[in-house]
């Protein structure tokens, strides 16, 4: 329905706590925002294993009977986008199986860019795929190594190339571990007498929690006994600091605190960046596209010193799951999910703000919209590079033929929606607003910090196209 990049998904887990698959619900409800496609949750309840998913929002696929057959005091969850893998129920997560060790469960956010090599070597020795996800290789990996389950998770993350924050839990015993780059998110914390750990830090501080710990590139953390113990599973010189640009852009809630960075902050720093590149231009006022651009938007205003108004009202209501009755019916469906105040905006010069554009589309019906609301022109400032390039680690961005910023210039671009002028933010903008983290922008510079492995045939014949 609308051009925008999907949220792939988000991991939650709740060691030794009291009503672990409550917390881990609260959790999940909290990164709703990255992935509404599935829920699932998993607890291990003496040395058993208990899964109850489904496809849908977790406020859908839960209720007070379901959390209460899941007992036990661990648990891990996951929200879904796929990426890797259709939507299949085999595909939703936590995805558990029995094997050496006893049953294991893992939860995982990312995407493996050498899943088809792994898969290959995997099938050659005898292991069965009930689904297509990644994440059914790590499980897989780790009932065939040798060792007790940390020595098997040290053993399978050197082995993964990719994106990937990953839990896995076997009887009262949880690992957590993150990618050699630190491209996805991975936090944990103390609370009372067991842990939390989360994709995001929202999730800690809708309970009260503000303190966290933030899982390193290349680290992984054993919950065993009761405590936390860090691990470094790979050489530090080979691991890095390459957090998704996307996630302070896009992805994560403003209240979260990523790297140390927290995501309302960068993105009132990326407007700022907008407006000091926009010196001359003379404006009536801001506004920004409801949910993500609302910072940025805030920055832009305090920066040039304009009026910040609320000129768009977002439907709360309508989900990824809205579904056009008719083809006819397409262009009118941005209305179901946005609506311009008329008397904020008619006869006024309007700076809009807005995260990234990806295919056009919804820019270009963003702007119609407030134009038909009386707007007398519409500047649009995107908080973000042009998008010219696919991601391969777990954001569900297009082709390069089919990205905008691939094929056209910012003018031509500008022509395309409709709007009086565009600008975007250049790579080291972005970089000096997250400063002092290092970011991976490979959707906005093609540069990518693994191998691509198979997936490198796609691009090469991706970029013939073009």
């Amino acid at each position: 329905m609308f051009d925008e990049i999907h949220e792939e998904c988000g991991v939650f887990g709740a060691y030794r706590l009291k009503d672990a698959a409550a917390l881990t619900y609260y959790g999940l409800h909290s990164l709703q925002h990255r992935g509404q496609e599935a829920s699932g949750i998993a607890v291990c309840n003496d040395h058993v294993i208990e899964v109850i998913k489904g496809k849908g929002l977790t406020i859908d696929v839960f209720n007070k009977q379901k959390l209460e057959l899941l007992k036990g005091d661990c648990a891990i969850g996951h929200v879904r986008y796929s990426t890797a893998g259709g939507q299949e129920y085999q595909n939703i997560q936590p995805i558990a199986a029995t094997g050496p060790l006893g049953e294991i469960a893992v939860v995982h956010n990312g995407q493996i860019v050498n899943d088809l090599e792994l898969r290959r070597q995997l099938e050659e020795e005898g292991c069965i795929f009930q689904g297509t996800s990644d994440s059914e290789i790590i499980l897989h990996l780790i009932n065939q190594e040798s060792g007790d389950l940390l020595e098997r998770a040290m053993k399978t993350a050197r082995k993964l190339v990719g994106a990937y924050s990953i839990l896995i839990m076997q009887d009262d015993h949880l690992i957590a571990f993150r990618d050699r780059h630190g491209l996805r998110p991975l936090s944990y914390t103390r609370d009372r007498d067991g842990y939390l750990i989360s994709s995001e830090t929202c999730a800690f501080e809708i309970m009260g929690i503000y303190d966290s710990i933030t899982i390193a590139p290349g680290e992984l953390v054993e919950f065993k006994k009761g405590l936390a113990k860090a691990y470094q599973y790979i050489d530090p010189k080979e691991c890095s600091s390459n957090m998704c640009g996307m996630e302070y852009i896009y992805f994560a809630r403003p209240d979260s605190v990523i790297e140390g960075q927290n995501v309302h902050s960068v993105r009132k720093e990326t407007g700022r960046q907008l407006a000091r590149k926009d010196q001359d231009l003379n404006a009536d006022i801001v506004i920004g596209v409801p949910d993500s651009s609302l910072s940025a938007a805030m920055g832009y205003a305090e920066e040039a010193d304009i009026p910040l108004e609320t000129g768009l009202v977002k439907n709360r209501f309508v989900t990824r799951t809205f579904i056009q009755p008719t083809q006819s019916m397409r262009d009118r469906g941005v209305r179901m999910k946005l609506s311009p105040i008329p008397s904020v905006v008619k006869d006024k010069s309007v700076v809009m703000i807005d995260d990234s554009i990806v295919r056009g589309t919804t820019s270009r019906r963003i702007v119609k919209l407030i134009r038909e609301a009386g707007a007398k022109e519409v500047h649009v400032r995107i908080a973000s590079p042009v998008i010219q390039w696919p991601c391969f680690y777990g954001v569900d961005t297009s082709t390069r033929k089919e990205l905008i910023g691939a094929n056209l210039s910012v003018d031509e671009i500008c022509e395309y929606i409709g709007a009086d002028s565009l600008k975007f933010l250049e790579t080291d903008e972005v970089r000096q607003a997250a400063c002092p983290v290092g970011l991976c922008m490979a959707c906005f510079d093609g540069k990518y910090c693994t191998s691509l492995f198979s997936h490198q045939k796609s691009l090469d014949e991706d970029l013939a196209d073009v």
